[in-house]
């Protein structure tokens, strides 16, 4: 099913998107920008100039939706002085049924799930038209819908979802629940787009799904993600391949082989570990063992020499013990990851973890925070003090966010490097001697 332009333009109204959390919520921001432009609409980054604003929201954690809550409430005073203004809300949060009382009390106008973006457009001219509030959130959908306008975001590096939703079911994780069961685009879609990324000037793309390792179980066409990463390797113009996420389990030799060997994708794969303790990934139900990581682990860094590992970490999972929480430190010495998210855990209604029992106390689970984190921030500033007096290759993305007076890269493995240049050399691939390391960035000087 295709998605295109309404034949009949609304006046012109502007809108504005505020959109939270992942970068495939980014993604859907892009296409839901696409859709309203084509009806009419023009952007505004004010969102107080805005006739419609659009929140597409994340509810991976309570903290997420406490956000969006607290910000509907802001524009909820907006409405009363203007009550022809149009809230509408998606994203994750929609699909959440015990919310929706709530949205009607905060003033919103339209509410649309992650399965039926493509319904916007319809919903917002009728609520425009008859200033009725409308719920239309589905409740799944089997159907990959493929949309043929966006508006994406400036700069040097675009998001090309290749897949939707998540069969894992790890138990601290609502995503299943609001994304649905996992869905593959066709390849032959996902090449079209890709070509069209690089005639519009993007150098480096970045591939996402929930766990792209599971790209392709559905689909005819007997391409996997190995084969996927291949294909796109091979479109002119596009300079970097990245993809985001890793599901340990489905990590395999042919893809392994595929990173090490195609010039394009890069030297880096974010392969989330979450704990190091077997129980604790058992209860987690990720599926694999630490014996089993750290064999992988040895296996990505045998045939890709120079690659990055990074994770995700959570401490304080219901049950863990201390001696539990050690084996997951003892992982991250063993590992030495490049960088990590670290997390504590919180409580996630829907999914299995949030009715365990042995709930971990807020201050331990801070307490163990704590101490990952100056284990993993060492290890990342020991990785980065190697750099030192070495030449990167690196990708110019703009200038820097906390001294615009400087540029900022990012190197083949994913670190950014900080240096002084011009504005020029955005979407160039140039050398860079780094002659500093922090435990974030690298400084360096154009060679």
């Amino acid at each position: 099913m295709k998605i295109s332009d309404a034949e009949v333009l609304g006046a012109q109204k502007t809108y504005t998107i505020l959109t939270y959390g992942c970068q495939m919520n980014v993604r859907d921001s892009e296409i839901i920008a696409g859709m309203l432009e084509g009806i009419g609409y023009i952007r505004t980054l004010s969102i107080e100039n805005a006739d419609l604003i659009v929140f597409n929201t994340c509810s991976v954690r309570h903290s997420a939706e406490n956000k969006v809550f607290g910000k509907l409430g802001e524009v909820a005073l907006m409405k009363k002085k203007n009550p022809d203004l149009l809230i509408a809300l998606g994203g994750c949060m929609a699909q959440l049924p015990e919310v929706k009382p709530r949205l009607k009390k905060s003033g919103v106008d339209i509410v649309f799930g992650t399965h039926n973006i493509h319904e916007l457009p319809f919903l917002v001219q009728d609520a425009a038209a008859k200033r009725t509030y409308h719920y239309q959130v589905w409740s799944e959908n089997s159907e990959v819908i493929e949309y043929e306008r966006s508006i994406r975001r400036p700069g040097v590096s675009a998001f090309i979802n290749i897949m939707y939703g998540c069969n894992n079911f790890c138990a601290y994780c609502i995503v299943p629940h609001t994304r649905g069961r996992e869905r593959s685009r066709h390849p032959e879609e996902i090449i079209r787009e890709t070509k069209e990324i690089a005639e519009a000037g993007y150098k480096e793309i970045t591939l996402l799904g929930q766990n792209v390792n599971s790209y392709g179980k559905g689909l005819d066409s007997g391409v996997d993600f190995a084969d996927l990463l291949r294909m796109v390797n091979d479109v002119d113009g596009i300079e970097r391949v990245r993809f985001t996420t890793s599901h340990p389990k489905d990590v395999s030799d042919k893809l392994i082989h595929s990173i090490a060997s195609l010039n394009k994708v890069c030297e880096h794969i974010h392969m989330p570990l979450q704990a190091g303790n077997n129980e604790v990934l058992q209860a987690m139900n990720r599926k694999y063992t630490r014996e089993h990581y750290l064999e992988l682990v040895n296996k990505v860094r045998t045939e890709i020499p120079g690659v990055a590992i990074t994770s995700d970490l959570i401490v304080g999972f219901p049950g863990e013990t201390e001696e539990q929480f050690e084996d997951t430190l003892d992982m991250v010495k063993r590992i030495r990851f490049d960088a990590a998210f670290t997390f504590m855990y919180s409580i996630r209604t829907g999914t299995k973890a949030a009715s365990m029992e042995a709930q971990v106390n807020l201050e331990e689970k801070r307490r163990r925070l704590t101490k990952l984190n100056q284990v993993q921030y060492q290890i990342a500033e020991e990785i980065n003090q190697q750099w030192e007096g070495k030449i990167a290759e690196v990708l110019v993305e703009g200038t820097s966010k906390t001294n615009r007076q400087k540029m900022t890269a990012r190197t083949r493995s994913n670190q950014i490097v900080i240096f002084s240049g011009d504005e020029d050399l955005i979407g160039k691939q140039i050398n860079v001697r780094i002659t500093k390391a922090k435990t974030f960035s690298l400084f360096g000087e154009i060679v």
